[in-house]
């Protein structure tokens, strides 16, 4: 039978206008507060996913890492960049309203991320890398600061920057940008599937890998060779461009997902250094699906040859182990040089074949917490010995979602001459064997 539902709706009117009369004051006003609960509790969950979303963010922009020099302040800036004309320090950005972030307007904020604008209208420096998260949208940006708004604030100035004439001139900012930035948003490409555009936004717009491993012009402006790989101080960042020789041509998607997830891709790379901290503040909190499709992205860049130099294999496929332990044991210890430096073998044998084997093979197998192989490994084979020989210097320190992996440092048990000539044999005997270094430069990069 059909009722009508003007009807309907009357009778429920009119029950409800006898109920008001029969319930006592106090229980309609506790139903008032009920449902006022009720819509604040959704606010409050809505503020709340916003908040969780900002963090995701700011982790996949690894926001962390160059705005905190000190762990127990994080956000509070201080950290410095070493630059061929100065230092520059960067920014507190906690909430703190005299030193911080605290009285900026979302405007203000979205202005300094995406245009590197201050609030007073100066211009940043580009080690705020404003030149690839132009890209973001409104959205994800203000996610960041509702995250930001949540850190403890700090009232703490971040040092004065130590730039020379005429690169302390704020204002000449203006023709840098002219000619090395363009200001604009992610815009999906209609024909590319949707997990391609999403790794093309995390690789070139949050996770901005093009800053640390594309190679720079003379206005340390991002060159035209996205991604081939780049010098960050004494540190390589290898190219990750498809090439088969010269970049990750040769990984497959689970090893891409594993080294951006652990650091770690058996036979392939271990992470140290600048991407140790990569993994260790960002990559290893992304899902499975934001990291597939940067791999998904990653694959279909242009292949570029840059870091080849010359060879005829690519950095993970060279070496080979100690055949015999008779090389290593029951041999005379030769001295090399006025200064009585042990020879490479005696080295090895006495400093990294507890860890690493006596062939140089590793111990642990593929597991993500092993002691790495020498062999197949892309620092030990690659046409320059700059990061290997700055693991040996400074060890490695990555934190995982398994777990601390570490090495200890020897720059304060040995000599550069026996920096230089360890690495050297490391080098030769388990990698690319025209990858040297010599104590004058060891020197340089301790």
């Amino acid at each position: 039978m059909k009722t009508n539902n003007t009807t309907t709706r009357q009778r429920q009117r009119q029950r409800f206008g006898a109920l008001r009369k029969w319930l006592p004051a106090s229980a309609l006003a506790l139903s008032g507060l009920f449902a006022g609960t009720l819509a604040y509790a959704a606010g409050d969950s809505a503020d709340a996913a916003l908040v969780k979303r900002g963090e995701y963010l700011a982790r996949a922009a690894d926001c962390i890492a160059c705005h905190t020099s000190n762990k127990a302040q994080p956000y509070a800036g201080g950290v410095p960049f070493d630059l061929p004309f100065g230092t520059i320090y960067s920014t507190n950005i906690t909430p703190d309203k005299t030193y911080g972030i605290g009285n900026l307007s979302d405007a203000d904020f979205i202005s300094a991320v995406r245009e590197g604008k201050s609030k007073d209208g100066k211009r940043l420096y580009p080690a705020m890398p404003y030149t690839s998260y132009t890209q973001l949208t409104d959205d994800d940006i203000l996610a960041i600061r509702a995250y930001l708004r949540t850190i403890a604030p700090v009232a703490k100035a971040a040092p004065a920057n130590t730039l020379g004439f005429p690169f302390n001139q704020r204002w000449a900012m203006v023709f840098w940008n002219l000619f090395n930035f363009d200001s604009g948003r992610f815009e999906p490409d209609p024909a590319k599937s949707a997990e391609w555009n999403r790794g093309a936004y995390l690789v070139g717009a949050l996770a901005h890998c093009q800053e640390c491993h594309t190679p720079r012009n003379f206005m340390q402006g991002l060159s035209d060779k996205s991604l081939a790989g780049a010098q960050l101080g004494n540190w390589t960042a290898y190219n990750i461009t498809p090439d088969r020789i010269a970049g990750i041509g040769g990984w497959s998607d689970a090893e891409l997902i594993a080294y951006l997830r652990d650091g770690v891709a058996p036979g392939k790379a271990n992470a140290a250094g600048p991407m140790a901290e990569v993994v260790e503040n960002s990559t290893r909190f992304l899902s499975d699906r934001d990291l597939e499709a940067m791999a998904t992205y990653l694959r279909t860049v242009p292949a570029q040859s840059i870091g080849a130099n010359g060879a005829n294999r690519p950095r993970y496929a060279w070496g080979s182990p100690i055949q015999s332990v008779t090389a290593l044991r029951n041999q005379p210890l030769t001295v090399l040089g006025a200064g009585g430096v042990a020879d490479g073998r005696t080295l090895f044998n006495a400093n990294c074949a507890s860890c690493h084997g006596w062939q140089g093979t590793g111990v642990g197998g593929k597991d993500s917490g092993a002691y790495p192989s020498l062999l197949h490994n892309t620092s030990v084979g690659a046409s320059n010995a700059d990061n290997l020989t700055m693991v040996v210097l400074h060890g490695v320190s990555r934190q995982t979602n398994t777990g601390h992996m570490a090495m200890p440092a020897f720059a304060g048990e040995l000599s550069d001459s026996e920096i230089a000539t360890l690495v050297n044999f490391v080098t030769t005997q388990f990698g690319n064997p025209s990858a040297t270094i010599t104590a004058d430069k060891v020197g340089k990069m301790r």
